[in-house]
């Protein structure tokens, strides 16, 4: 059974809040026909302020932490779910938000080398950071973010519902 197909049949429904990826993640999961039926939709947080002001991230997080940080990443899963539920009138509870943010290069940012990712996982379950690390491109490691993020996806599925 397909990610679309599992997703559709449990009734739940994707958001997602992309730093790192600008979008790439939402653009994968669409890829398939009928996904209206469970993404729901995105915000592509690619600037501090929109992380903030937006999404509802502490700014003191981000300006102690910085923007690459398993908590910011949490709470860009948690914020963006939250946000969706209740303006698209869905049940909390059949909303999963992800959340991707990291350095792709080619150069660090601060203390965090290229290939530092932290994923954001929010659901039902609770909400969670997925920390990578990755090599390669910057187009590589954008892509392995994605591939990441959808395996993440079907394990907090597969949490779910067996």
């Amino acid at each position: 059974m397909t990610l679309s197909q599992r997703l559709i049949r449990h009734g739940l429904f994707i958001v997602t809040a992309e730093s790192l990826t600008a979008g790439l993640l939402s653009s994968e999961l669409a890829t398939e026909s009928g996904a209206s039926a469970f993404l729901l939709g995105g915000v592509t947080c690619y600037q501090d302020e929109v992380k903030v002001n937006l999404l509802k991230v502490d700014p003191k997080l981000i300006a102690t932490q910085s923007a690459i940080d398993p908590e910011v990443a949490i709470s860009l899963a948690v914020n963006v779910r939250e946000k969706f539920a209740l303006d698209c009138s869905k049940e909390i509870g059949s909303v999963i938000g992800v959340s991707t943010t990291g350095v792709a290069g080619p150069e660090p940012v601060g203390s965090n080398a290229v290939g530092t990712v932290f994923l954001g996982i929010s659901s039902s379950r609770g909400s969670r950071s997925v920390p990578l690390k990755l090599r390669g491109t910057r187009s590589e490691i954008r892509a392995a973010s994605v591939a990441s993020a959808l395996k993440e996806i079907e394990d907090e599925i597969q949490a779910l519902f067996g």
